[in-house]
């Protein structure tokens, strides 16, 4: 060894450290033993010195302690301990063999090598108690640090075997002197025994510890494994392979799901986004910042500061979300950047491989290299692939996370603020918008974080991109680049205009949907008056501009991915032309033409992203000004009411001036309310009652005066509030259930009848804002949950106003009144009501929000002031009962002279009796409802069992099944048949379907063509010489990339139009059927199904399902075209085709049953977030008075938590899914780049072109499994569509025979029914039950009966909306069950009892089929009474009325349906009375007109008052379904005994 060219390295070693022709030009490549020693032990040690912060960083985070020793921590801590023991030995024997006496020197090395072993082995083992300690089970840099220093050994264990074999032979061939081997002996020995331990320490590393004894949060039995999962089964994501198997076995379920894990739940993110935020908060105020703890969880509640600060403190501006977000979540976020950063670099390290490779395979012909390193890049491109397929996956993984626990950190502070805010913001926008925060401008966040990185990334990438392809083709890069850049624009322009075209899309959309929800709601009138042909022609028409809009849409979607398709090959055109034009020298080496193919499509990805990115960013700036606005708008103040003891009067207000943050609404207001009190609050509508009530609970403005209140409050809100929840959940409202108290306060508030009534009882769901209850009752539930609060002041806004006059007296009696069961507690009633003023304690006037007088109802009677005139304006309003007006009149005339007083309630008495007759006929009492006579018994029975606890399990079960208002809706399990693919390409049409796959082939062969055609122009040595040559081969590549670019085009065209087509044909379909259900399929689904259907199911097959097609019919074709490329350069590899794909097709299984469960049911469980919200916001000020916040939040956030736990497995199933994708895709590169160079191929071309097609199919394969499962997902609505259309039908609408029956048919209209029956639904009773009779034409006849006799299912039955079940109905002789639908209801008349309007002009709702003239449209108006009230209109005919009519009044639309029937003018009219909706007036009009125009026609009338039929020829008194009497009103009076006579008596008529 030649002493001057010796490094210090060699001198450290005493030997050689590195040597080329060893190492490199050699067919036997090996390491010096001084690099082994050194570099390869070294390395990993440095490794982990590097990243031991990473484990310092998670024993601080986890939230675990104290994990018990078992035999994996046991042999990790005696493995290492035995290394430790080796490299202190080595230390030793060095000492000892070596140097001073003994002839071999002792090097550095000797002694530094092992100190530096030693001092990582001990690291290494004080992390084994402390990670114990800490609850840590495993660590990735120990993990990595064993894997590197494993791998790193073995070049040293071929060194020392083979220096083994030949100190062999030396001995062997030794006889002479004898060699001192023992040193090198030792070290053998001693590496091998460190080589083994090391493997085993590999393998131990390889699982997790045991699961510690001590957490911070109770482990449920479902623990999602991840937390007990090794690195390496993290970073491969196996422990999911448990929910991928059960979701491929059967559809997952709710129970199915693991728990959220700790870390990501509101309980972890919220305390420290709430620290953040307030700190940001008391940042902004320059006044002195208490000093406050951390946000701590008081009782598991996190306090947010309000940003409003106190009036005085100066603001210096708006809080903002950001720096609290970043200081929350930024840790994690930046980890992730790393990782991005990595994978970027590693990105572009592959065409540099790749151009090794075709060097390599350059070489074969002239002087070919050794195998080995072939073998050796196709090796390193394939552990650069893998890696990166890690790093990403871990990156993605992180990114979701911290989207996710953004999103629970804004949901939850959202919410929390939105208890709180006050009157002034709750007016600045509307429930939708406050959810919306919640809703859209949250999740945009989650959305954003995943892509955020790309700010940075992105230009880094085309950077590096550019840097490589300038070394490679120079200054002729700019060509191409230039290109790119000038297509951006162009594809701004085209997204604008695709934008435009969108919104207007979305506006068809709409009125398409609002349409048909008109038509749905009033879809029984339609049927009735046979108008659905119009409005389904008015649909079809909307559809049509819609289609139209769609349509330009398409064209433009053909024309980007036109120029997305033509720009690679653009580029890679202008580049190599500019290359080879520029100069003679510039010749295209085919390493060159593919590492700048390859380096051109790696810009391709960011290039698009930016432009997209920097939208995305643009509106989430918008969204985070949106929430800021909201969590800086002001609050309630919480000191505005005292709860000051010392006070003599529990409730009291002393001069009080308040406003509902504009002008000033109360003032001078001063009421002290005595404890055990009933104060009353009286006064005109708008006087500011309630505002006082409000007042109270703090909900307005205080400017002066003092509020006090000492005690628990109970409200009762005037509008009563009602959870989606079960009754009596509504009534315990968090309270425990008390059986005895409950049944207390539910008969004192009536609701007993009720609840028997409610199908499932008291555990029957309220649908959403108590949709499926009265007002009446929605009050008295309201009311229940207040006396069962049991609290010890009550403020009761007007609790009575919405029941009747019977109920209310009940309520005020065993409720609110001196003997009722709130009799102890102080409480403030407003009311309208002057029946019970005689009974409260005192009296509160309030007038134009002052207080004008107080004191007793006699003291007020006697002071005639504005009480008195209250009184007198309210007995003119006239809703009172005639008993209680005689109770009041007693109660007046006993005060004294009171004469006008006594005057106004004589005529009240006279007003209330002529009243009473109409009613009493409508007795809808409950004994009715339950089916008649036997009722009373049974009731008086269940009142006295209802005590005894006699459920059984089964009748309660029983009872929830019944509860539900509506049959489920499926959720579509498992996967979709082929017929419904079949019916949807069936759509399509097969010429467009077969244009498509062809069109794509096509494109797929001329890209490989003109690859190909690349290649062999590279190869071609007579190029350089030969200028025509050259020439030739540019114009044919330009060919090739001309036909590429419009067999694009046009594929991505026949997809859109027939795609198009189909969804026209499917929304054709679903309308036409749809309009042809029976009526009682209308009855059991629920509207929002069928709309779901019109706008959600089509909107998918308009827009999302196209798309989804295109992306996979491309990846489809280019994973063919990689795998026909490989194959053409090295045909083995078909070989390995059929196992990889085996492997794909498993992973795409098993990932498309999990994922869409999940994906199902995740969109379930985020739903009740928001209703929960929005229904948090209306009843705000009624969870604010019974001071249950906490627990609205702790709802809220358990719901938030739900939607995570089903989130979650989502975002890992994806991972999962990468992961073993990009697997099976950096198999295809390794086998790929293997066999190109073990092959003897000799062609560099091909070899690189397969190449670079299989380094780009792991991105392919992974878009291909994405799309084709969402393919998968969304087809559901095709097959959604498709199985409305195989429902039941109604009868035919038109029958040929029909157009032989007259013109005028029915002429006489004669009416007979004979033996009539008809049920409701198949499986249901009979309501009627074989009727007979004969109406002669012109007759009036007058129907009634009392509530579920049957009246209405005789009009139902008569224009066969519901159909016979035995017996028949003919007129004028004819069967009707003989003629199409329309022939029927076109030729009779119905004025309907609720009065349907549809939006659009007046004039199509009087005559929506536009055959009648306008002076006939006139004269029915002036026969109804509208004409002047038309004629006053600026639009006149042309009105238009909005949604069901709401710029009507009631009566007024009332009369439009009556000027409907005047303008049909049929022989038969069917006159369904209106209950209760109609006033007086109208009333007579409707019928004074009908007497007059109806003269010669058949009127059956369904009375609801007897006085309306007492002129007509003949009644007809139904009873359960069948005629008790049948004969004239006269007739039937004379007789006392018939019914029809025991109900005029109790209408005061006889």
């Amino acid at each position: 060894m030649a002493e001057d060219t010796s490094s210090p390295m060699d001198e450290f070693c005493g030997s050689t450290f590195w040597n080329a022709t060893e190492t490199w030009w050699t067919n036997n490549p090996d390491f010096t033993p001084c690099f082994e020693q050194t570099v390869l032990v070294w390395t990993p040690c440095a490794f982990y010195w590097l990243f031991v912060i990473f484990d310092f960083y998670y024993l601080k985070a986890s939230l675990d302690r104290n994990i018990p020793w078992n035999k994996l921590s046991v042999s990790k801590a005696l493995v290492n301990l035995g290394l430790l023991v080796i490299t202190a030995l080595d230390l030793i024997m060095a000492l000892i063999k070596k140097g001073g006496d003994s002839e071999l020197p002792l090097y550095d090395l000797d002694v530094w090598g092992p100190i530096i072993k030693f001092a990582t082995f001990l690291l290494i083992f004080i992390f084994i108690p402390l990670n114990r300690k800490y609850g840590v089970q495993t660590t990735g840099c120990q993990f990595l640090f064993w894997f590197l220093l494993t791998v790193l050994s073995i070049p040293r264990c071929r060194t020392e075997v083979r220096l083994d074999s030949n100190r062999q032979k030396i001995i062997d061939s030794q006889e002479t002197e004898q060699h001192d081997f023992s040193w090198e002996e030792y070290q053998f020995a001693s590496f091998f025994v460190f080589f083994t331990f090391s493997c085993i320490m590999l393998i131990l590393n390889c699982f997790a510890d045991g699961l510690p004894k001590q957490t911070k949060y109770q482990r449920g039995e479902n623990e999602i494994p991840e937390l007990s999962a090794s690195f390496l089964n993290r970073i491969t994501y196996q422990w999911f392979d448990s929910m991928a198997l059960k979701g491929y076995r059967n559809p997952l379920e709710e129970k199915d799901l693991w728990d959220l894990r700790p870390q990501d739940s509101c309980s972890e993110v919220m305390p420290i986004f709430a620290h953040h935020w307030n700190q940001n908060v008391r940042k902004n105020y320059r006044s002195k910042a208490r000093v406050e703890p951390k946000a701590q969880f008081s009782n598991g509640n996190v306090t947010f500061e309000n940003p409003h600060g106190d009036k005085n403190g100066r603001k210096k501006g708006m809080a903002s979300i950001m720096p609290p977000i970043y200081k929350s979540f930024g840790g994690v976020f930046l980890f992730g950047s790393l990782m991005k950063l990595f994978t970027d670099v590693l990105t572009f390290a592959q065409p540099q491989v790749l151009s090794l490779i075709i060097s390599f395979v350059e070489a074969q012909e002239k002087d070919p290299q050794p195998e080995w390193k072939g073998i050796m890049y196709a090796v390193l491109l394939f552990i650069l692939a893998a890696f990166q397929t890690f790093i990403l996956g871990q990156y993605f993984h992180r990114m979701f996370i911290v989207g996710l626990r953004i999103r629970t950190a804004l949901i939850n502070a959202i919410y929390r603020k939105a208890l709180r805010i006050s009157n002034s913001t709750k007016k600045e926008s509307t429930v939708g918008e406050i959810v919306n925060l919640m809703a859209v401008d949250a999740q945009r966040f989650m959305e954003l974080t995943t892509y955020l990185n790309m700010i940075w990334s992105a230009p880094l990438q085309i950077a590096l991109a550019l840097y490589f392809l300038w070394q490679q083709l120079g200054p002729s890069v700019l060509a191409g680049l230039a290109v790119m850049i000038i297509l951006i624009p162009v594809n701004g322009v085209i997204a604008s205009r695709i934008k435009t075209y969108q919104i207007r899309q979305m506006k068809y959309k709409d009125e398409r949907v609002k349409l048909m929800n008109e038509v749905l709601s009033g879809i029984k009138v339609l049927k009735l008056y046979a108008w659905e042909p119009s409005f389904e022609k008015q649909v079809l028409d909307i559809r049509d501009k819609e289609i139209a809009t769609l349509r330009s849409t398409a064209y433009l979607n053909a024309g980007t991915s036109f120029l997305w398709s033509c720009a690679p090959f653009l580029v890679s055109l202008v580049t190599f032309a500019t290359y080879v034009l520029t100069s003679e020298a510039n010749q295209l080496t085919v390493e060159k033409v593919l590492v700048s193919i390859a380096l051109f499509d790696l810009m391709k990805l960011p290039l698009t992203i930016l432009p997209m990115l920097s939208v995305d960013i643009a509106e989430t700036q918008v969204s985070v000004k949106r929430i800021n606005k909201f969590l800086n708008s002001e609050e309630l103040d919480p000191n505005s009411v005292l709860h000051d003891p010392s006070k003599p009067h529990p409730m009291s207000i002393e001069n009080g001036e308040f406003s509902w943050g504009d002008e000033i609404t109360l003032r001078n207001i001063n009421i002290e309310v005595p404890k055990n009190s009933l104060v009353a609050l009286v006064g005109t509508v708008g006087s500011g009652k309630s505002s006082v009530v409000q007042a109270f609970l703090g909900e307005m403005e205080k400017l002066a005066g003092v509020v006090n209140t000492v005690g628990k409050l109970a409200y009762v809100p005037q509008q009563a509030w009602i959870q989606n929840a079960t009754v009596r959940d509504n009534i315990l409202f968090g309270k425990p259930y008390d059986r005895k108290h409950y049944n207390k306060v539910i008969d004192a508030c009536a609701l007993r009848a009720d609840i028997d009534i409610l199908s499932a009882g008291d555990l029957t769901e309220i649908g959403e804002k108590g949709i499926n209850l009265s007002g009446g009752q929605k009050q008295r539930i309201s009311l229940a949950r207040a006396v069962y609060s049991d609290a010890d002041l009550y403020l009761l806004d007007d609790p009575l106003s919405a029941v009747d006059s019977h109920v209310g007296k009940h309520i005020f009696e065993e409720v609110i009144g001196p003997k009722g069961l709130l009799a102890r507690k102080s409480r403030v009633l407003v009311t309208h009501g002057v029946t019970f003023l005689p009974q409260v304690s005192s009296i509160y006037v309030i007038k134009m929000g002052e207080i004008s007088e107080s004191g007793t109802f006699d003291q007020l009677v006697k002071n005639k002031g504005a009480f008195a005139d209250f009184i007198i304006q309210h007995l003119q309003d006239g809703n009172e009962e005639e008993e209680e007006l005689n109770q009041i009149k007693r109660q007046i005339s006993s005060t004294g002279d009171v004469p006008e007083l006594l005057g106004s309630v004589e005529k009240a008495i006279k007003l209330a009796r002529t009243e009473s007759l109409s009613d009493s006929i409508s007795v809808t009492s409950a004994d009715s409802l339950m089916g008649g006579g036997g009722s009373l018994r049974r009731r008086t029975k269940r009142q006295n069992s209802h005590d005894s606890v006699a459920s059984a399990a089964s009748l309660k079960k029983k009872q929830e099944v019944e509860g539900k208002l509506i049959e489920t809706e499926k959720s579509q399990t498992g996967g979709v048949d082929f017929a419904v693919y079949k019916h949807y390409i069936k759509s399509v049409g097969i010429f467009l379907s077969v244009a498509t796959l062809v069109l794509n082939f096509v494109f797929q062969a001329f890209q490989i063509g003109s690859n190909l055609w690349l290649t062999k122009w590279a190869n071609d040595e007579n190029v350089s010489n030969d200028t025509g040559l050259r020439d030739m081969y540019l114009g044919v590549y330009g060919a090739f990339g001309f036909g590429q670019v419009v067999a694009n085009f046009f594929s991505s065209l026949a997809i859109s139009l027939g795609c198009l087509e189909c969804s026209r044909v499917l929304h054709q379909t679903l309308l036409y059927f749809n309009l042809r259900w029976p009526m009682e399929l209308f009855d059991t689904t629920p509207l929002g199904r069928v709309v779901n259907r019109i706008s959600k199911d089509i909107d998918t097959i308009d827009n999302v399902l196209p798309f989804n097609i295109r992306v996979v019919l491309g990846q489809a074709f280019m994973v063919l075209a990689t795998i026909v490329v490989i194959s053409l350069s090295t045909p083995i590899f078909l070989v390995v085709i059929v196992p990889i794909a085996l492997l794909y097709y498993f992973a795409q299984r098993f990932y498309v049953a999990t994922s869409r469960q999940l994906m199902r049911l995740e969109s379930v469980s985020r739903s009740p977030i928001y209703s929960h919200f929005s229904e948090t916001v209306t009843g705000a000020s009624t969870i604010r008075a019974y001071n249950v916040g906490d627990r609205f939040i702790e709802e809220s956030d358990a719901k938030v938590d739900k939607n995570q736990v089903c989130k979650y497995p989502s975002v890992i199933a994806n991972r999962w899914l990468a992961i073993r994708l990009e697997m099976v895709g950096n198999l295809i590169i390794l086998f790929a780049s293997l066999f190109a160079v073990l092959g003897g191929q000799t062609n560099p071309g091909l070899v690189g072109l397969s190449v670079s097609y299989a380094l780009q199919v792991t991105q392919t394969l992974n878009w291909l499994v994405r799309m084709t499962s969402d393919i998968e997902t969304n087809i559901v609505s095709v097959e959604r569509i498709k199985e409305y259309g195989e429902t039941k039908q109604e009868a035919a609408w038109e029958l040929e025979q029909d157009k032989s029956k007259p013109k005028n048919w029915p002429q006489e209209g004669r009416v007979e029914f004979q033996n009539f029956q008809v049920r409701y639904r198949e499986g249901l009773d009979l309501v009627l039950r074989g009727v007979s009779f004969d109406i002669r034409g012109g007759e009036k006849v007058g129907i009634v009966g009392r509530t579920g006799a049957g009246k209405s299912s005789l009009t139902l039955a008569l224009f066969r909306i519901i159909e016979a079940a035995g017996g028949r109905i003919s007129i004028d002789g004819v069967d009707i069950a003989s003629m199409g639908l329309h022939m029927l209801r076109s030729r009779l008349t119905i004025i309907p009892q609720d009065p349907v309007l549809f939006s659009g002009s007046l004039r199509v709702n009087l005559d929506p089929f536009e055959i009648k003239t306008d002076d006939e449209i006139w004269k029915a108006l002036e026969l109804s009474h509208l004409k002047s009230f038309v004629k006053s209109l600026a639009a006149g005919l042309n009105h238009e009325i909005s949604e069901g009519g709401e710029n009507l009044s009631v009566g007024q639309r009332q009369l439009v349906c009556l000027a409907r029937a005047l303008l049909r003018k049929t022989k038969v009219l069917v006159l369904d009375e209106a209950t209760a909706a109609v006033d007086l007036e109208t009333d007579d009009l409707i019928q004074k007109t009908i007497r007059t125009e109806f003269k010669e026609c058949t009127v059956l009338t369904i009375a609801h008052r007897l006085n309306t039929i007492l002129d007509s020829d003949k009644v007809i008194v139904l009873d359960k379904g069948q005629i008790t009497e049948f004969a004239s009103p006269t007739e039937l009076l004379d007789n006392p005994k018939s019914a029809f006579y025991s109900m005029a008596k109790d209408a005061n008529l006889v």
